[in-house]
């Protein structure tokens, strides 16, 4: 009897949408090695491996499995997509168009040798990253820059506005999914785009405040409230966003987000809020060779650095904050602790802290690999 891989659902699937894997027709208990391999848009290979063995009736289902090694150990039953690392150093997967799927291919190997055994069975499988219905909205509306994602249908659906960090761009993969959840999602580009300002420093607050206006007036977007969801640099413009656009921002997502103002000033009408400072004498180089910034940042309880701090007092929640306990670019965890205190001072409710570890500063959406490393656009360096 031949062995077969069989996949759940069968053929595609969404991105963030958990797969079954299952081998059935081995041996009893025979050891066998699955294999993961995709490429990226720029060529890039992505793989993992892991060794597995057959139960009595000679069949193998992740779900109920533990690895034995390779890639990862233990029962992941998605490991084999999380696990994937890059031929090339410190290449991180992202999706650029997410109007085409990653093609994912597995292999069963006889064995436990990754690259030696007798191939057993393969499949390949198409994840996607825009579920069935969801449309694509290239967004040239007054000075705002975007892609709004709209669920199938043709009702209100709650909005969000979703911001990267300091890289610029536009990036849409973490809005084409949510808006497979039942959201409108307005990836918003800021700076580094078509013919928005080149740097950051020349975006002002009025520009979110445009795109939010944008949102409201939707008319498939259900007001009179927007979310936002932010991450690194995104994560606080965020935040500015809820203090001092606050009167129809009700709940914010922050992704190893500050709560002080960094890396430029902020203008807003009259307001001025002066960016974070930072010595960079405290950058610290890691035995990987990789960078670490978290000592480098001044501290926002700090005088005059305290003037950098955003108001949450200002703000309407909910907040919640997803933090990556080895963020090296900044002490997350530290400033999630901070915003909790902060509103509690001020009579708000307490933020919702959710850490992960071995995770870094990129946390991306379900079963895409932590980076090991990123370039960190302000210093041009590889950084955890």
């Amino acid at each position: 009897m031949a062995a077969t891989l069989s996949l759940e659902p069968a053929g595609r699937s969404c991105w963030d949408e958990p797969l079954s894997i299952a081998v059935r027709g081995l041996a009893p208990e025979q050891p066998v090695t699955l294999r993961a391999a995709l490429r990226d848009e720029k060529g890039a290979r992505f793989r993992a491996h892991a060794r597995y063995r057959a139960d009595a009736a000679g069949e193998l289902d992740l779900a109920r499995a533990p690895a034995l090694g390779g890639s990862f150990a233990g029962l992941e039953p998605m490991g084999l997509l999380w696990a994937m690392e890059p031929d090339r150093p410190h290449w991180r997967l992202v999706k650029r168009d997410v109007q085409t799927p990653f093609v994912v291919e597995l292999e069963v190997l006889d064995g436990h040798e990754p690259d030696g055994g007798r191939l057993l069975a393969r499949a390949v499988h198409e994840r996607h990253f825009m579920a069935p219905g969801v449309r694509r909205v290239p967004v040239r509306e007054g000075r705002v820059r975007g892609t709004l994602f709209l669920p199938a249908g043709e009702v209100q659906f709650p909005g969000i506005i979703d911001l990267y960090g300091s890289v610029g761009g536009l990036c849409e993969y973490r809005a084409s999914l949510l808006a497979g959840h039942g959201f409108a999602v307005l990836a918003l580009a800021c700076f580094r785009f078509e013919d928005l300002p080149e740097c950051l420093s020349d975006v002002r607050l009025e520009y979110f405040e445009e795109a939010l206006a944008f949102m409201l007036h939707h008319p498939q977007v259900k007001g009179p409230n927007i979310g936002l969801l932010g991450v690194s640099k995104g994560g606080d413009l965020c935040l500015s966003m809820a203090a001092f656009l606050k009167d129809n921002i009700t709940a914010t997502v922050l992704i190893n987000a500050c709560v002080a103002n960094t890396l430029v000033p902020l203008y807003y009408k009259d307001l001025s809020v002066p960016s974070l400072g930072y010595d960079q004498t405290k950058m610290k180089i890691m035995e990987s060779g990789l960078l670490d910034l978290r000592d480098s940042w001044n501290n926002p309880l700090e005088e005059p650095n305290h003037q950098s701090l955003i108001p949450l007092e200002k703000a309407q929640g909910p907040f919640l904050f997803i933090v990556g306990m080895d963020d090296h670019n900044w002490k997350s965890a530290l400033y999630a602790q901070i915003a909790c205190e902060h509103l509690q001072a001020h009579g708000k409710d307490r933020p919702q802290i959710i850490y992960y570890p071995e995770t870094g500063h990129c946390i991306d959406p379900p079963y895409f690999p932590p980076p090991i490393a990123f370039v960190h656009s302000v210093v041009d360096v590889a950084i955890f």
